[in-house]
């Protein structure tokens, strides 16, 4: 029976540990809550969007233009590994579908609206009501989905860039299921309360400081 007992344990603890080992990682963000925001990216309502906000430029579909503005989220992952992104989103059209994204420190410490480096480009899935997309690689030999390795955990920065206005961002959601092609397979959702909290909270009361201190310092402990 003793034997059995401890068997029962072993067992129990491989499973619990396995497990855990293969529980993917997931953070969603409200769009609204970035931790910097520089215009002319900036909030709208919508009732219809996850807590009745969105991001983005202001302006007409088919409008074009856009190349400045960015909103950063300062994103503290729990471990290292492969990530991917999805976008809660509208893209009315061809000239209203796209950002700038960079993920650092995945990403170089690179300014991709003035650099039109194609590698940061995502080429948002077209449609006129909130849908997900992932965000992606828009090359000039095709469209393919983005992955990003960390090799620590700690605070990284998200940064969604302007490139044309009228293209709409609601919620973000990371996740290390790098596999998934299909927001169903990555298990996508918009924030909680509970979500929402813990991105405030992780904010200090000066959002903006906040950012350039607790980025300043991961940059230099990556260097």
């Amino acid at each position: 029976m003793k034997y059995s007992m401890i068997l029962l344990a072993v067992l129990t603890a491989f499973i619990y540990g396995t497990v855990r080992l293969d529980a993917e990682v997931e953070i969603a963000l409200e769009a609204e809550l970035a931790n910097e925001m520089v215009e002319p990216m900036i909030i709208a309502d919508d009732k219809l969007a996850s807590n009745g906000q969105f991001i983005w430029m202001e302006g007409a579909p088919v409008a074009g233009g856009g190349g400045v503005g960015h909103a950063d989220f300062i994103i503290n992952i729990p471990e290292p590994g492969d990530y991917a992104l999805w976008g809660h989103v509208i893209a009315w059209d061809g000239n209203s579908d796209s950002f700038w994204v960079t993920w650092q420190p995945a990403d170089p410490d690179e300014n991709a609206q003035q650099t039109q480096n194609t590698e940061f480009r995502w080429g948002v899935g077209q449609g006129a009501a909130w849908h997900w997309d992932r965000i992606n690689h828009w090359l000039d030999g095709g469209t393919f989905d983005r992955e990003w390795e960390f090799d620590k955990a700690g605070e990284t920065l998200l940064r969604i860039g302007v490139r044309e206005d009228a293209t709409m961002i609601d919620a973000i959601f990371a996740t290390t299921n790098v596999k998934a092609t299909a927001p169903d397979q990555a298990n996508v959702r918009l924030p909680t309360d509970r979500d929402r909290k813990i991105q405030i909270e992780g904010l200090a009361v000066d959002a903006k400081g906040k950012a350039a201190t607790t980025w300043g310092s991961l940059k230099r402990a990556y260097q």
